[in-house]
């Protein structure tokens, strides 16, 4: 199939999308989060070929993507008064909750577990897609695997050109970091991602509290302690106190005192948390030039419900790798 794709996302445009979906194709999906690589999460072969043009290594569980919470029952083996409750209260939304899986996911989606993970995104043009295909969408970031996820149409093209069949155009995403992953099987609900939605607010919903599971074995997405990373290194620091190289690039909050900043290549986000986590993944694409021997980071200082995914993120990127 031969890769389509329009400034802003048609009519048209979806229909060919679903049809991708349905011979077995790869779609790039535009989402509140970040951009997915989408294919139909029943279809063991569609999903292969996400693997094969990520390069993502195999026992990595994907999300699956469904219109309304109406589905999960479809996708998990019976109905979770919690699952439903955060369902309720953050769908569609940055939310992914996992579930004991039917067994409808296609094997690689489940990475050889028994639970799945379940969205719905909060995006016209994905709920669109997903209403008009009926069924689930399997779509880890649309992205080399381990690199800078896409929050563009342009991050997809860039990162994986001809390998997408259909690039579909919902504009930057709004949230600009991937989901909150909450695992609900067996005893207390457990964290395994931060993301667009806050620990407090689901443990409001629950009634309980949530545990810190970002340790171990890599049982959801983003779990790698190397991941969201650009090519040049990164090192997240408090401040900038001394003269830079032309050849180091700086992110910083707006209002944060960056020394020379005529000498270096510096871009400026929002200060607020959320702000910051919108511009994040393009600002640290735009620094990843030829000529960038590291990026360096000023975190946000001020507290907001996106904070600790934005330090997750930084924390992954800046790893060892």
């Amino acid at each position: 199939m031969a890769m389509t794709s329009q400034p802003t996302a048609t009519d048209a445009d979806i229909d060919a999308a679903v049809a991708t979906l349905r011979a077995g194709g790869l779609i790039g999906l535009p989402t509140e989060t970040v951009y997915g690589l989408g294919a139909d999460a029943t279809n063991e072969a569609a999903v292969q070929r996400i693997f094969a043009t990520k390069g993502r290594p195999a026992g990595h569980p994907l999300i699956v993507h469904v219109a309304s919470a109406q589905q999960v029952d479809e996708w998990s083996t019976g109905s979770d008064a919690r699952a439903a409750a955060l369902a309720e209260a953050f769908w569609p939304g940055p939310l992914t909750i996992i579930v004991e899986s039917s067994g409808l996911a296609a094997p690689s989606v489940t990475g050889g577990r028994t639970t799945v993970g379940l969205r719905v995104p909060d995006h016209p043009v994905a709920l669109e897609v997903l209403r008009r295909f009926g069924g689930g969408v399997a779509a880890p970031s649309a992205n080399r695997f381990g690199h800078v996820s896409p929050t563009t149409a342009d991050h997809v093209r860039a990162d994986l050109g001809d390998a997408v069949d259909v690039i579909l155009d919902g504009g930057p995403s709004k949230v600009g970091v991937e989901s909150t992953i909450i695992e609900l099987v067996g005893g207390a609900p457990v964290l395994l991602r931060p993301g667009g939605v806050s620990v407090e607010a689901i443990e409001a919903v629950l009634g309980e509290s949530v545990v810190d599971g970002r340790t171990g074995e890599s049982r959801a997405a983003g779990m790698m302690a190397s991941h969201y990373a650009p090519d040049a290194p990164v090192v997240v620091v408090e401040s900038i106190d001394g003269p830079l190289d032309d050849r180091v690039a700086v992110i910083a909050p707006l209002g944060e005192p960056v020394l020379d900043p005529e000498r270096s290549k510096v871009q400026w986000l929002p200060a607020d948390a959320a702000g910051f986590a919108e511009g994040l993944y393009a600002a640290l694409r735009r620094a990843d030039s030829a000529d960038t021997t590291q990026i360096m980071v000023v975190a946000p200082h001020e507290a907001g419900d996106l904070l600790p995914a934005v330090m997750d993120r930084l924390a992954k990127a800046s790893a060892p790798r």
